[in-house]
């Protein structure tokens, strides 16, 4: 099996628990190492890997595929740089911080002839992937409306310094913001036109860390919802359709298993409990139905086997940068109509 050599951008917790654990379990990755800046972390949990002082080092090794995990606002700027060293790239989200940048990666990947992927592992949430497969099989009739929560309760100030310091990439916009708007955009395409409002909520905070978003779709409208003062949860998914309506509390455990230093596998991974089913209330064949109904399995391993796929076998990437580039323009049209107080088109 051909090994594609992978080198990460830095090794704090995406890459300590999103890539480095996938990477090392998928057989067609050798992780080679990670750029670190301060800490050297990367050898005590591989100790085989290397641990680079640079990013010219990382870029002068045999390095086939790298991972830009590092904070949002150098995205464009190393993944430029790795681009045009020939290497391939995963990106993490948000892509970029402007749309421009984001068309300008996309197009550079396409002359360099090289994969550009962006990394919105939520795609393969077991909440998300039961939700698209309700959606898909027509349970709910004609869509009349959608809500996407992603919701916390966090009145305090992240210690991380690069999250709450004012920038174009900070906030949480940026940060929760992109999975939402993936979702909708991966189950309903791009919207005609956007109305955002982007707040302040927290003392003492200098980004935005609340969000409210509608997406206006020919027939339907997708409302998406983020903030830090959610102490009893909303269902993360609230779909209403013509003939019924799903509901599906978040549930996925992918997350907390890899803080946990758990190994994903193929079998039970990304099992959800039971008490997380979604409740179904619809009409089939002229019969009401109400029940919780089974959670998929989820998989972050799913992304990195599109990648492999992509880069060995010139498949298309399991999120490609056109996709980012999308999510870009809600992005800014949400901004844009917060600040204007107007519906924004998206196109």
């Amino acid at each position: 099996m051909q090994k594609i050599k992978t080198a990460l951008l830095s090794y704090g917790m995406s890459g300590k628990v999103f890539h480095a654990p996938f990477l090392t379990v998928h057989p067609g990755f050798e992780l080679l190492g990670s750029w670190e800046r301060s800490k050297k972390a990367i050898q005590v949990d591989y100790p085989t890997v290397k641990s680079y002082a640079t990013l010219t080092d990382l870029l002068g090794d045999d390095v086939d595929l790298v991972v830009v995990n590092t904070p949002v606002e150098t995205h464009y700027e190393y993944a430029k740089q790795v681009l045009l060293a020939g290497k391939h790239a995963i990106v993490e989200k948000a892509f970029t911080t402007t749309v421009t940048q984001a068309q300008e990666l996309a197009a550079l990947a396409k002359e360099k002839g090289l994969k550009l992927a962006v990394f919105q592992n939520r795609r393969w949430d077991s909440d998300f992937k039961t939700v698209q497969k309700v959606i898909s099989e027509g349970l709910l009739g004609e869509l009349v409306e959608a809500e996407f929560h992603f919701d916390r309760y966090n009145p305090l100030l992240s210690p991380k310094q690069h999250k709450e310091t004012a920038s174009d990439g900070a906030g949480i916009l940026k940060d929760l913001g992109p999975h939402l708007i993936d979702q909708a955009l991966c189950l309903f395409g791009l919207p005609k036109a956007v109305f955002g409002d982007v707040r302040i909520t927290r003392a003492h905070s200098l980004v935005d860390d609340w969000i409210d978003a509608t997406l206006f779709y020919p027939d339907f409208r997708v409302r998406l919802k983020a903030s830090f003062f959610v102490r009893e949860a909303n269902p993360a998914y609230t779909i209403h359709g013509k003939k019924g309506s799903f509901l599906k509390p978040r549930g996925d455990v992918q997350e907390d298993e890899l803080k946990l230093g758990n190994k994903p596998n193929q079998t039970t991974w990304g099992t959800e409990s039971d008490e997380n089913r979604g409740l179904l209330h619809t009409e089939m064949d002229g019969k009401v139905i109400k029940e919780k109904i089974k959670t998929l399995q989820g998989n972050y391993y799913a992304f990195f086997e599109g990648v492999y796929q992509a880069i060995v076998h010139d498949a298309q990437e399991p999120v490609m940068a056109q996709d980012g580039v999308q999510v870009m323009q809600v992005i800014e049209a949400i901004i844009q109509s917060s600040q204007e107080g107007k519906v924004m088109h998206c196109l």
